[in-house]
């Protein structure tokens, strides 16, 4: 996929490949363009979960300003992740056309304005609609990843994977640990409280928007694209990419598993603080700060799932990268049980950061999978997989913390289960090339420029 527009080449201080992609990662350089693009990717994103997740924390001064419900509070948490499936889903084939930076940067300026918004609603109903519309710049995810894959070779584009969206999933942690702070020091100047949450909505709208505008200036898409290898294969449509990537069993079951270990971060994220508020008695503040100890982790929980993937990989190939996530996966949902059978508030501090690891790390591990599925779909099968999060987040909103069916704890651990039981179907999984699970490779060889593994 050639760039959007064109853009000078920048030589690389990094080893290459045939594709000019790098083959090595180094997370805490800047050299362009491997390098500097990759943490432009990360430090929009992260900007994007800054802002998703700036209204969950706060939804205890909110819900008595708005007069919500607990049933509001349940809708709005699902309108969140519902914005985001379409919106990952569509940003997957937008970013095979016209490539994950101007998709990335579009989408942040364009859903910036709707995060300050949050200033000025209302009613219950302009606050589901308002976190339903946030929820799409949350689809920002698929163009990372796609920028990441497209960026760095496959020895360590599970790593790159992993750093990229686990320092962008820190915005999630930031957001619960510096919104009640925000509100407080605002608050301290004697602004009413219905005006001093409402004026802090700014800093996340700002955030975001510079972000948009350093990737669209500084940020490039593939580097030396002159010199890469060029396909005697004619350029396919749309639709057919598209069609390809839909047809592949694989993307589906990611997209399933994505959604029991991403899925399940965001709703955690979406209901930590007021789980330890309400049932601890611990004040905003405390109950921000914890949750922001289960985001946080992302700085080094979701690289490490893409360092075990590639480390995997060295040792038994793709099929390690099948094991160690269904290993991982399994882990974290025996943690997420008991999780919501702590009865302490120590005791469930430390289960919920041994969870927040494991569940990141699963995440890591998954995209770790995903740039092998179909070359020529990278785009839509990281879009269904991206979707899967969200599809996976709305399920357990609906199902379990919608509404007083269920206690939060009881919800926490039957969500733990979910996770064990969804683990399965990576058994499923099977490249002719590399083998599955619990199958050896085809012996037959497959070209690697045909090899789009539909079916």
């Amino acid at each position: 996929m050639e760039p959007s527009s064109p853009r000078k080449p920048h030589l690389s201080s990094l080893p290459l490949d045939s594709e000019n992609k790098a083959t090595e990662f180094h997370p805490f350089s800047t050299s362009p363009p491997h390098m500097f693009a990759f943490h432009l990717a990360w430090l929009s994103l992260f900007s994007c979960f800054f802002s998703a997740f700036s209204i969950p924390p706060l939804i205890p001064i909110m819900r008595q300003n708005l007069n919500l419900s607990a049933a509001d509070i349940g809708a709005a948490g699902t309108a969140a992740f519902v914005g985001s499936i379409f919106s990952r889903l569509a940003m997957g084939p937008v970013c095979d056309l016209v490539g994950p930076r101007i998709a990335s940067a579009a989408l942040s300026l364009i859903t910036a304005p709707i995060v300050l918004a949050t200033a000025f609603i209302s009613s219950p109903t302009s606050f589901i609609l308002v976190r339903f519309l946030i929820g799409f710049c949350l689809a920002n995810f698929v163009a990372n990843q796609f920028w990441m894959s497209s960026l760095f070779s496959t020895s360590v584009v599970g790593l790159a994977n992993g750093f990229a969206a686990g320092w962008a999933n820190m915005g999630a942690g930031v957001a619960q640990l510096t919104m009640p702070l925000l509100y407080s020091f605002v608050k301290s100047f004697n602004v009413p409280e219905n005006t001093a949450w409402r004026v802090i909505f700014v800093v996340p709208a700002t955030f975001q928007a510079l972000t948009a505008i350093m990737v669209l200036i500084y940020g490039q898409e593939l580097p030396c694209k002159d010199s890469i290898k060029v396909s005697n294969k004619p350029k396919e449509s749309f639709l057919l990419l598209l069609f390809n990537g839909l047809m592949n069993y694989r993307g589906w079951i990611l997209g399933l598993i994505y959604g029991c270990c991403f899925g399940v971060e965001m709703t955690m994220d979406n209901i930590v603080a007021q789980y330890f508020y309400y049932r601890f008695g611990v004040n905003l503040e405390v109950a921000g700060t914890i949750a922001a100890c289960f985001g946080l982790t992302n700085w080094f929980a979701r690289p490490l799932g893409g360092i075990v993937s590639d480390q995997m990989a060295k040792l038994f190939g793709v099929r390690g990268r099948l094991w160690g996530l269904w290993a991982v996966l399994t882990v974290a949902g025996l943690l997420c049980v008991l999780m919501g059978r702590a009865n302490s508030v120590g005791g469930s501090i430390s289960v919920m950061c041994m969870f927040s690891v494991f569940v990141q790390a699963a995440s890591g591990l998954t995209f770790g999978i995903v740039p092998f599925v179909s070359k020529r779909s990278l785009g839509v099968i990281s879009g269904m997989t991206g979707s899967g999060g969200t599809v996976g987040a709305v399920v357990t909103q609906m199902l379990l913390f919608s509404g007083d069916k269920f206690s939060t704890q009881t919800s926490i651990s039957v969500m733990g289960l979910m996770m064990i039981i969804c683990t399965l179907p990576i058994s499923l999984i099977y490249f002719p090339q590399w083998g599955g699970m619990f199958c050896t490779p085809n012996e037959t060889s497959i070209d690697e420029e045909d090899y789009s593994l539909l079916v």
